[in-house]
């Protein structure tokens, strides 16, 4: 590997933009190459973004230059192009969700065990300096015990058609947005060292050709999570987390693609009011640098998302789409 690692991008669409608009501002990685379905349409992004290689996906993973790959393509490729890249020796950096069902999601991982390459799933607020904190504040007691948290995640999509609304392929809140406050709750409970698994206590929502949106409350054994999402309705991007000794509230707990969070008010029992301030980052700048750093330390896992949680996530979307049905 040479001093700066040799990024291609597997996908074409608005997110992956996003992720080489971010890639300038990371430390130990470059774009290299830009791969899709079409080549044609490969050029013409790497073209606009400045990768000097371009390709279909096979013609991309079979280049010996490029080292890492980021997997911004619709949520059922996913899994399908992380076997690839793993297979062609590359470490992964995959949008969330890593796959859209358990089943996948194993299968990305004990693949990536074999080869003992990193797989890291793409949830961005993992990632920077406020991130850290929370789970400094949550794994210390700064809090007290964990009682529960809020936690929700929707929008308004502009029109109702295209992957957002596709079952093809694998469209619906859960998996496009609602994966942020679950992935959020396991997070909290795996940092206040919580050994339960998530049991689904009640759910509904709203179902179309997919679940426009869903509500549901979830039990870590004594630490509950009450989180929602929606694609047809604008909803808080806000967590308040419960402990014994206070209840955080962070208002942009998901940050954007652009700018990690920064801001938080932990207010204690006795009515004193700490605010909580850290610097910020470019999100999708960090993720990539943690894969990267995983590569080069030949560990398989990024501590921000690691395997377990991964894990733990997939099963709590699987069985909250379950219980919508």
């Amino acid at each position: 590997m040479s001093d700066k690692a040799r990024w291609a991008v597997l996908g074409a669409g608005v997110i992956t933009g996003d992720f080489l608009a971010a890639l300038p501002h990371a430390e130990h990685g470059v774009l290299h190459a830009v791969g899709a379905r079409d080549g044609i349409r490969a050029r013409e992004f790497a073209d606009r973004h400045g990768a000097s290689v371009a390709g279909t996906y096979d013609e991309v993973l079979a280049r010996d230059d490029v080292d890492a790959v980021y997997i911004g393509t619709v949520h059922t490729t996913h899994a399908e192009l992380a076997h690839a890249a793993l297979d062609a020796g590359k470490a992964v950096l995959c949008e969330k969700p890593l796959g859209i069902s358990v089943a996948e999601t194993e299968a990305v991982l004990a693949h990536a065990a074999r080869v003992g390459l990193p797989v890291v799933e793409a949830f961005k607020y993992r990632f920077g300096p406020f991130a850290e904190r929370l789970r400094q504040l949550i794994s210390s007691g700064a809090i007290g015990e964990l009682r529960s948290v809020e936690s929700t995640l929707g929008f308004t999509a502009d029109a109702h058609d295209g992957r957002l609304f596709d079952p093809a392929t694998a469209g619906g809140a859960m998996l496009d947005v609602g994966c942020y406050p679950a992935s959020l709750a396991v997070g909290l409970a795996a940092w206040a060292g919580i050994d339960r698994p998530p049991v689904i206590v009640d759910a509904d929502g709203v179902v179309g050709a997919v679940d426009e949106q869903a509500r549901a409350t979830v039990a870590f054994g004594g630490f509950e999570a009450r989180i929602a999402t929606a694609i047809t309705a604008d909803l808080p991007r806000r967590a308040v987390v419960h402990g014994t000794e206070g209840v955080l509230e962070i208002e942009n707990v998901w940050g954007s693609r652009v700018v990690s969070t920064a801001d938080a008010v932990l207010r204690r029992p006795d009515g004193t009011v700490e605010r909580i301030h850290t610097q910020t980052s470019s999100p999708m700048a960090v993720e990539a640098d943690a894969t990267i750093l995983a590569l080069r330390d030949g560990r398989t896992e990024a501590p921000e998302m690691l395997w377990a949680q991964t894990r733990t996530t997939a099963r709590l979307l699987e069985d909250w789409r379950a219980a919508i049905g």
